[in-house]
């Protein structure tokens, strides 16, 4: 089994048309939305969701208002201004904690003399075994103003990979999130393969070369596509070049094509929908599979 991440330096380049693309012509396997901070590859694949599950991380303070005296220890103590007050009657006050501003520290519960503090297992989101079209999906959906997105990604790639070894997938493919950050090393570390899509613009290159730069540091073999290469071709041989400096192989061009825009409104991917940008991302999975032929590639 041969895992694929599909990442990108930033938002915007396309990396996510590109996976859908690509689970629709692996032909049977099984697929991962690592984006959990902002998903959206199940717009495109539409998946039937088969199983969920709650996905907790880290603590919330909760004060019982029954046992609360009113001292007002835990909104003296706590940094993060997440205690606010509230009026009880006139003889006594109470206390409530915002869940948003909570940062689950623990200060509170540990200093409250009358122990009125709960400090429960936080919900942070959910993630989901699916089934769309093209093969099995897990995907999740982070709660708002939730954070640790990578343990979240952590668990639906563990989940992934569990799936593909008892289906016998030859591929798990990956769309990662952008960005060099947590969820981004929690996405491509002990991959087989990452795919790199960029656009032919500065800032594009830029952070092109700081994900290639984060593969290279984890030894994971990098390709790059250049999507969109037509609206800068001396640009998108500038970058070519770097990323080959960098250790990083061509995977091919991706032309720009109103059809992209097109299948999405449609709701299919690029090549369901057709044109010339489809063809050309059928060409970059040819040179995948090419090059993940190499032992080096394999899990």
């Amino acid at each position: 089994m041969k895992e694929l991440v599909v990442i990108s330096g930033k938002g915007g380049t396309g990396k996510t048309s590109v996976a859908a693309s690509l689970a629709a012509l692996a032909g049977g396997a099984v697929i991962a939305d690592c984006d959990v901070d902002a998903a959206d590859l199940h717009l495109v694949l539409a998946p039937t969701v088969r199983r969920r599950s709650e996905f907790r991380s880290g603590h919330a303070a909760i004060i019982r208002e029954a046992d609360c005296t009113g001292c007002g220890i835990c909104m003296l103590e706590c940094r993060f201004e997440a205690v606010h007050s509230v009026e009880h009657d006139k003889a006594l006050r109470k206390f409530r904690i915002d869940p948003l501003s909570c940062e689950g520290c623990g200060i509170c519960v540990r200093l409250c003399p009358e122990q009125a503090i709960d400090f429960p297992e936080r919900v942070c989101g959910e993630w989901f075994v699916s089934e769309t079209r093209f093969g099995p999906m897990v995907h999740a959906r982070l709660a708002v103003a939730a954070e640790n997105s990578g343990k979240l990604v952590s668990l639906v790639r563990k989940e992934a990979r569990a799936l593909a070894e008892e289906r016998g997938a030859r591929w798990l493919l990956v769309d990662g999130p952008p960005g060099i950050g947590c969820p981004v090393i929690a996405s491509i570390t002990g991959a087989s393969l990452v795919l790199a899509v960029t656009e032919p613009t500065l800032s594009g290159e830029h952070d092109l070369e700081r994900v290639l730069h984060l593969a290279r540091h984890f030894n994971i073999p990098a390709l790059v596509c250049v999507n969109k290469w037509e609206i800068n071709p001396e640009l998108s041989d500038r970058i070519e070049r770097k990323a080959g400096s960098l250790g990083a192989a061509g995977a091919g061009r991706i032309c720009y094509d109103p059809a992209v825009t097109a299948a999405q409104v449609a709701g299919v991917t690029v090549v369901e929908y057709g044109g010339r940008a489809a063809g050309d991302i059928r060409e970059v999975w040819q040179r995948i599979e090419k090059l993940a032929g190499a032992d080096s590639f394999a899990c």
